[in-house]
């Protein structure tokens, strides 16, 4: 454990670490990424931002891997059944379109509903511009009250 917090101390390595970790978190995977960027942020209080912007990337990339997965089931469920799927939720991301994904940062529901925007074939770019916002806001928002209820030298 030492080694591994010594490790995710040094910044050449804890920013990749962030990345990689936000990165697999956003897939179907079930691993939060929130820990890792607060131990980042709290053994170096300099790298918040840094911190903050690559765990925005790495889920954000993990998310528009989720939609292309859901994409690819779209292309072969189209294969094996020749009809589409319907049900409520497939109905409500439809209506609400590439804006829904802006929840992909909720827990539980977030990375799945990342794949069936792309089950759904909604536009990729602008659903990862969404998931953008919404993922960044979240790491923002947990590391910010993460930091507040564990108070110590920090200083953004």
């Amino acid at each position: 454990m030492h080694t591994l917090m010594t490790a995710l101390a040094l910044p050449q390595f804890g920013l990749s670490t962030v990345f990689v970790i936000a990165l697999i978190s956003a897939t179907l995977l079930p691993l939060g990424s929130e820990p890792v960027v607060f131990g980042l942020v709290k053994l170096n209080p300099d790298l918040f931002w840094q911190a903050i912007f690559v765990a925005t990337a790495g889920n954000t990339v993990g998310g528009a891997i989720s939609w292309w997965m859901g994409y690819g089931a779209e292309l072969l469920y189209e294969r094996l059944r020749h009809k589409r799927l319907e049900a409520r939720a497939l109905t409500w991301l439809a209506r609400f379109g590439p804006k829904a994904c802006l929840l992909s940062w909720l827990p539980g529901v977030g990375d799945p509903l990342c794949a069936v925007a792309g089950l759904l074939k909604l536009p990729f770019w602008s659903c990862v511009g969404y998931m953008a916002i919404g993922k960044f806001a979240r790491y923002l928002t947990m590391t910010a009250a993460l930091l507040w209820v564990f108070p110590g030298q920090f200083t953004p």
